[in-house]
């Protein structure tokens, strides 16, 4: 089973950019769906972004129009890129394929503060 790897977490400003990545162990390409997901401390886990292998998108309402996500199966990534980050956006971001769920990795932890 691929398994995925949580990367690109860091501290940033309010306003700030940060692109994190997921990148599977093996080939992606069978995983018709990948998603990023996130927990902020106190909270439950929450669908954050998903990408198929068409393309299609789903966004949460409270990222859509500053998170962008996609996959490039050649190198077995999916990325999201945050923009315009806020507080409220801090957790740990995990990625997975809810069309194949798999145990959660570790996670990479983003901080939105000033």
């Amino acid at each position: 089973q691929v398994r995925l790897v949580e990367s690109g977490g860091g501290l940033v400003q309010p306003g700030g950019s940060l692109r994190l990545s997921c990148v599977g162990s093996g080939s992606i390409s069978s995983l018709y769906a990948v998603a990023w997901y996130r927990q902020a401390p106190g909270n439950e886990r929450e669908f954050v972004a998903r990408v198929t292998t068409g393309g299609s998108t789903n966004y949460a309402g409270s990222v859509k129009g500053r998170f962008t996500i996609s996959r490039d199966n050649a190198k077995n990534t999916v990325y999201l890129q945050m923009n315009n980050l806020k507080p409220e956006d801090t957790a740990v971001y995990y990625c997975n394929s809810p069309s194949s769920f798999r145990p959660w990795g570790q996670g990479t932890q983003v901080t939105v503060s000033s």
